[in-house]
């Protein structure tokens, strides 16, 4: 019996220098993957700020997006509304606020409609192999062909300008890149070992994406959602600009400025403040992915330690 505290020659001896290194690398790997930088904090505060126009904008507008305040022009600010007249007299103010709720909600609503077709499919297709692959992986090059302004034409002057035919052209044009970046994440997982006893033990392939293949690309997903957001908002706000998005008297961020584009020559920020938030919206949804993808690898790299 021995007697305590002390070690016979048998047992081992605990190590020290393992325990020690344990230690350092939790306290690195734990608190560190919730520090953000100072570009992610500023675009998760104006993403937020969006957020919150977008929810609460319409009901504390002044005025109604197509209400006329003023019978003159490209009024100045503070004089007939916060941010001034628009080219017909209504309030630029009011018309940003209910502008934010229709370009982004058309935009969240294009990208989920866009990434859930466009990973089903791509997944099915590294899943299934064969000539399912072949197929939607044709059909998808074929889409990409064209370019998307000029596919967006195509669509808009068939079918006619309404917001289910611009949501529908919108995900249409983003699901082909989802398709490929889920192809190509489903056929590096489509050969792993697990993947290959799933195979052999008779799974499905529903099974296999559910599973398998759709869990272990969450982190590149999720950074691709954010980056297909952000083009579908300028997308959206680009045909919106060209005539063939949103119609008035709804307000839509690219539909104002291509309305008051005239009010620069009169020295009118009535263009340039739809605009400005376009830019600061994508701006910060891209602070906010390279923030994410940056926290992800350092997360890949110290497992690989």
């Amino acid at each position: 019996m021995n007697e305590p505290g002390v070690t016979t020659r048998n047992e081992p001896r605990p190590n020290r220098a393992d325990d020690e290194f344990d230690t350092e690398r939790l306290a690195i790997t734990g608190p560190r993957r919730l520090e953000l930088g100072t570009s992610a904090w500023v675009g998760i505060g104006i993403l937020l700020l969006w957020l919150f126009v977008a929810f609460f904008g319409p009901a504390l507008s002044p005025y109604d997006q197509g209400e006329m305040i003023s019978y003159d022009s490209f009024s100045p600010m503070g004089e007939t509304g916060l941010l001034g007249g628009d080219f017909i007299g209504r309030d630029v103010f009011s018309r940003l606020l209910f502008g934010a709720r229709m370009t982004m909600g058309l935009a969240l609503i294009a990208t989920v409609l866009a990434f859930l077709g466009g990973i089903i499919l791509g997944f099915t297709a590294a899943a299934a192999g064969e000539w399912v692959d072949q197929i939607l992986s044709r059909i998808n090059d074929a889409i990409m062909a064209f370019p998307s302004i000029m596919l967006a034409l195509i669509v808009i002057a068939s079918l006619g300008t309404s917001l289910p035919v611009l949501i529908l052209t919108v995900c249409l044009i983003e699901a082909t890149p989802v398709f490929r970046l889920a192809r190509a994440l489903g056929m590096d997982i489509s050969v792993m070992d697990y993947v290959e006893v799933a195979r052999a033990r008779g799974e499905s392939v529903w099974w296999i994406v559910r599973r398998e293949i759709f869990p272990n690309t969450l982190a590149p997903l999720a950074a691709e959602f954010g980056l297909r957001y952000t083009y579908s908002i300028l997308f959206i706000s680009a045909l919106s600009f060209l005539g063939l998005g949103v119609q008035p008297p709804q307000a839509d961020w690219g539909a104002m400025v291509r309305e008051n584009l005239m009010g620069l020559t009169y020295g009118s920020l009535a263009p340039l403040i739809p605009a400005a938030a376009i830019g600061s919206l994508t701006i910060s949804i891209n602070l906010i992915v390279d923030a994410f993808l940056a926290l992800s690898n350092r997360d890949i790299s110290e497992e690989m330690i």
